[in-house]
């Protein structure tokens, strides 16, 4: 008989161009081979995965409450998760509050409620992949905004709002992936003023908010909204940097009709996140003594491999190939001289058994060719040695220069 498997392509949705496969997960499938050293996945340190801790947690909930852990549960979440969350975000209540499966789950949904074709969304020059991997098949027109060393510049995000509306602004403050930037206090102030000047909302993404290196957080995007009368910012936060991204348990904080529509939208796509992964996180984070040990020692350990991909850069390098130096978070984000493409330096390294993420893919307008985002937190000392060391033999090689 006929296979007539050819025949689903013509009835794709038009949407479906828009699709792609994640540049990040393509470059993870090169990584199995023998021997590869990979800066590319933003993956958490599996060696700080509080396993038994877990495993503990896990089986107290299904000897006192398995019945209720196994079973369909609301949309909104677990009412005990959504009030610890509640009571950590200024002004929040539960209902302000919509457990996700991962932020990029939350993505997506903010990207289905907010997003018709040709709805104009401001990003950073550049911002997260997944966000626009979230929000292409919605069809939006993208504005990129450039940055410099504490984020969206205030004098291009104030042109680029004056110009025409735009539907959203998505904005990483702290620690942002893929460039690891932090956002300074004032800035931070003066991009919800502006936001709020110009009646645009902004989608925060704090993925890495506990992740300093020294010094206090900064106070959210969020915070600093609600303090001028709230109902401007949606904050999207998650434990898969500090507990295990296995457990998909994030959240969306925002004003309740958004976060109505946004609990609607979810029971069509998955009715609810997993309930048993929600009470584990509750019974995990509700020990604050405990979390907050685990926080500092996933921060030590951070600032520790941050130390030594630093050294090895300094040591490898080219003198013209530039960095931003950290101050928490998960990324080294390299900038080359013009005429070097990240996308062929790749191939150069994969001949070296080493492998990064090309940094045109972070940019909705397609620049950033000279760009590359190097990865820290699951890497060892040796590791990290040895693969700067291949990746700087690789980007010698395309320079055409001696390697050190």
């Amino acid at each position: 008989m006929k296979n007539l498997e050819a025949n689903f392509e013509p009835r794709f949705a038009a949407r479906t161009r828009r699709i792609q496969a994640s540049t990040i997960r393509e470059i993870l499938k090169l990584t199995t081979q023998p021997g590869f050293i990979s800066f590319a996945g933003g993956l958490p340190a599996a060696d700080l995965f509080p396993i038994e801790r877990i495993g503990e947690a896990t089986q107290r909930i299904l000897r006192e409450q398995g019945a209720q852990a196994l079973q369909y549960s609301t949309t909104e979440g677990y009412l005990p998760l959504r009030e610890w969350i509640a009571s950590r975000v200024p002004g929040a209540t539960p209902e302000n509050v919509q457990i996700v499966s991962g932020s990029q789950q939350g993505l997506d949904l903010i990207g289905k409620v907010l997003i018709d074709p040709g709805s104009r969304v401001l990003v950073e020059a550049p911002t997260y992949l997944g966000a626009l991997s979230a929000f292409n098949p919605y069809e939006p027109e993208y504005v990129s905004v450039s940055m410099d060393d504490e984020g969206l510049e205030l004098g291009a995000l104030e042109a680029a709002l004056k110009a025409r509306p735009v539907k959203f602004m998505y904005v990483l403050p702290t620690f942002q992936n893929p460039s690891g930037r932090l956002m300074g206090l004032e800035r931070r102030r003066a991009i919800v003023e502006l936001a709020r000047k110009y009646q645009t909302p902004i989608l925060e993404d704090d993925a890495y908010a506990e992740l300093y290196f020294d010094g206090q957080p900064l106070p959210t995007l969020y915070a600093l909204d609600h303090a001028l009368g709230g109902g401007n910012v949606i904050y999207l936060s998650t434990t898969s940097k500090t507990l295990a991204p296995g457990l998909r348990v994030a959240w969306v904080v925002g004003p309740r009709p958004l976060v109505q529509k946004i609990t609607f939208a979810k029971q069509g796509a998955d009715l609810h996140s997993p309930t048993l992964n929600q009470m584990l996180v509750y019974e995990l984070v509700r020990d604050g003594a405990w979390y907050g040990a685990q926080i500092d020692r996933i921060r030590q350990t951070y600032q520790t491999r941050c130390h030594w991909m630093l050294q090895a850069l300094q040591k490898y390098m080219p003198e013209d190939i530039g960095w931003i130096v950290p101050k928490g978070g998960m990324f080294f984000w390299l900038t080359a001289p013009a005429g070097l493409d990240s996308l062929e330096l790749l191939k150069e390294a994969v001949e070296e058994k080493t492998a990064f993420v090309p940094g045109q893919p972070f940019f909705a307008d397609g620049s950033g060719q000279n760009t590359l985002r190097l990865s820290y937190s699951s890497a060892s000392h040796e590791q990290i040695e040895e693969g700067l060391q291949r990746l700087g033999r690789a980007i010698h090689r395309m320079l055409g220069r001696a390697p050190v």
